[in-house]
């Protein structure tokens, strides 16, 4: 009996490697992506007064295309850094302004 023992346990010892190594394999993202987007999809709804408002109310007379393309323009160069010297003899010198 003592040897039935031994050979369980041995054998025990061999197949749970291996079923902890195929529990790796299953993957629990269907269950996630089945609902992805849900909750951002209900804080979108929560936030929304009305969802036909652009049905209701006629466009209001505005900017031009031309102007507000410029004003975009405009815009998204406030933004940009002027370009510093990379002269290697201005290192440690002031401008003098």
């Amino acid at each position: 009996m003592k040897l039935d023992t031994f050979a369980f346990f041995r054998r025990a010892l061999l197949i749970a490697p291996l079923g902890v190594a195929l529990g790796g394999c299953m993957t629990s993202s269907p269950i996630w992506e089945a609902h992805f987007g849900e909750a951002v999809h209900h804080s979108t709804q929560a936030q929304i007064i009305d969802p036909d408002a652009a049905m209701h109310v006629s466009s209001q007379p505005g900017v031009d295309g031309k102007a507000a393309a410029a004003a975009m323009d405009r815009y998204d160069k406030s933004f940009t850094q002027p370009k510093e010297s990379t002269s290697p003899y201005t290192i440690g010198v002031s401008s003098g302004q």
